[in-house]
């Protein structure tokens, strides 16, 4: 039984980052609509469908194509996270403020007062308190 499975599977795509996100959407779907809701019930088993149609589906290059391009927009909500993580965790002991100018943020150390701040990149001045 195993190895017809692995003949039928065979040239196939199997599974992903992508497939396994869509089985965690299909998840949270069913769940819920456990609430009675029925959108999400429909919304899960459509997902369900696609994915598995993902999964048995024999064009590798445009299923690689749709797990690089999730991929990449994980990547960048993963950095917005850590960049919103390590702004959070500084709030302490600096103020972040942006250049009014060309926007670039800027750390200065709380405590001293009222300062002028002067931009690295496009060398504005502006005052702020720090």
């Amino acid at each position: 039984m195993r190895e017809k499975f692995y003949r039928f599977m065979q040239g196939r795509y199997g599974s992903d980052q992508f497939g396994r996100f869509l089985m965690a959407m299909v998840m949270v779907c069913l769940v819920l609509s456990l609430f009675g809701l029925k959108f999400f019930y429909v919304a899960g088993i459509a997902v369900l469908v696609y994915s598995y149609f993902r999964i048995f589906s024999k064009n590798l290059y445009k299923r690689r194509a749709e797990n690089t391009a999730y991929l990449k927009y994980e990547y960048k909500v993963k950095q917005k996270f850590a960049t919103w993580k390590r702004d959070m965790q500084q709030r302490k002991t600096h103020h972040i403020y942006r250049c009014p100018s060309c926007k670039q943020k800027i750390r200065v150390p709380r405590g001293k007062g009222r300062i002028e701040i002067r931009c690295p990149k496009c060398n504005q001045t502006f005052i702020k308190k720090s």
